[in-house]
């Protein structure tokens, strides 16, 4: 352990060194100013610069009272260096101002020792320091790992949403954007032969790692759900068992999701779909637009879910637009307000031009923060000249 004392009376350095070197703390270094201390640590006086600071460190005894930069500055500098800050500062001072000493806390020290130095004061401060600053290490080091983890959960997470999809007859595309690494949207959509094609997109409640993890179990149903039941309402209310079979002993919190599920015959010309509580779907044909609203609660409320598909013809080329509540949300106006614009926006607007769109519907508030995950997905429908 590597000890810097730093003090402009070169005998106060001896005496603290004797100290340590009693109580077995041989590793020491000294400065004799602020500046001594700053050039120890690689501080050259440009904050950008921090190739050369080091942080071999592990504690600083700081004498609060230095001509030029005193002790409390040079802490608060400290304190502007990532490298640096989290090095623990014992401020020693032959001041009792309770001001003095609270201001030098605020600076960033962890604590104070007084002159003349009492050594066995001194060595008791010194072990509570290095072990606030070991928890911290630990805190930090685990802190890091996590967040490793969760990066690595958010690649498999995105893993499992579907490629885009360009076959005769019909495109499939979207935009997402999550709230955090681990988000609570899932999109999927799988051929079904004979130019069938099954569309879902869904919406858990709530954020974060329980969210991802519902959406991980739903993703690894999906396909054979969608495969074997094939028409919506029956998808939708085999999702519903399946998420009901999920038993959370004492669950506070009533976990559902809200999804739109199309099935898109390009061959009769035909969608099929139900609406569990998603916020209503818009088909696009000859310049006018239809909802596909609700047409039962969302999925995981009820312990049988009952579904009414509903269907829709197309002749010609068209689209299907689906999207989660984040997306109208995060317009201003009105809910009625928001859904128009979002109408109007789709309608008068090309989708595949993803950077117009998400200049338009996917710009974060003033805040820097998302409130929710953001996601759109289009279905393009070709049948017939463009």
């Amino acid at each position: 352990m590597r000890i810097l004392i730093v003090d402009d009376n070169p005998t106060n350095i001896l005496v603290v060194r004797e100290i340590l070197k009693r109580e077995n703390y041989q590793d020491t270094v000294d400065a004799t100013s602020a500046f001594g201390m700053f050039q120890r640590l690689g501080i050259r006086g440009n904050e950008d610069d921090t190739n050369m600071i080091t942080s071999d460190i592990d504690l600083i005894l700081l004498d609060m009272m230095m001509p030029e930069i005193d002790g409390i500055e040079a802490c608060r500098i400290l304190q502007r260096y990532e490298k640096l800050k989290d090095i623990p500062v014992i401020m020693v001072t032959a001041i009792g101002d309770s001001r003095k000493l609270a201001e030098a806390l605020d600076a960033g020290a962890v604590d104070y020792v007084t002159k003349p130095i009492n050594k066995v004061e001194l060595m008791a401060r010194i072990r509570l320091a290095i072990r606030l600053k070991e928890e911290k290490d630990w805190h930090k080091e685990r802190d890091q790992r996590i967040q490793a983890e969760l990066k690595l959960a958010a690649l498999v997470q995105n893993a499992v949403l579907s490629s885009p999809l360009q076959e005769p007859g019909i495109e499939i595309d979207a935009i997402y954007k999550p709230s955090f690494e681990l988000a609570g949207d899932l999109y999927s959509w799988y051929p079904l032969g004979e130019g069938k094609y099954g569309v879902i997109l869904l919406d858990i409640m709530g954020h974060g790692i329980s969210s991802s993890l519902f959406c991980m179990f739903i993703a690894s149903l999906l396909k054979g759900i969608m495969s074997s039941f094939v028409e919506p309402d029956q998808v939708i209310s085999e999702l519903n068992r399946r998420f009901n079979q999920l038993h959370i002993d004492n669950q506070l919190i009533q976990y559902y999701f809200t999804a739109i599920y199309l099935l898109v015959d390009t061959k009769n010309k035909r969608i099929d779909y139900v609406n569990a509580g998603h916020p209503p779907g818009l088909f696009y044909q000859d310049g006018t637009v239809t909802r596909l609203e609700t047409v039962c609660p969302p999925v995981g409320l009820l312990d049988k879910l009952e579904a009414e598909t509903q269907t829709l013809h197309y002749e010609g080329n068209g689209r299907v637009v689906l999207y989660t509540d984040g997306l109208v949300e995060g317009l201003e106006g009105t809910s009625e307000q928001q859904f128009e614009f979002l109408e109007r926006t789709l309608l008068d607007r090309p989708l595949y031009d993803r950077e117009e769109m998400e200049r338009l519907l996917f710009t974060d508030d003033s805040s820097g923060e998302r409130e929710d995950d953001k996601c759109l997905v289009w279905i393009s429908l070709i049948g017939g000249e463009m």
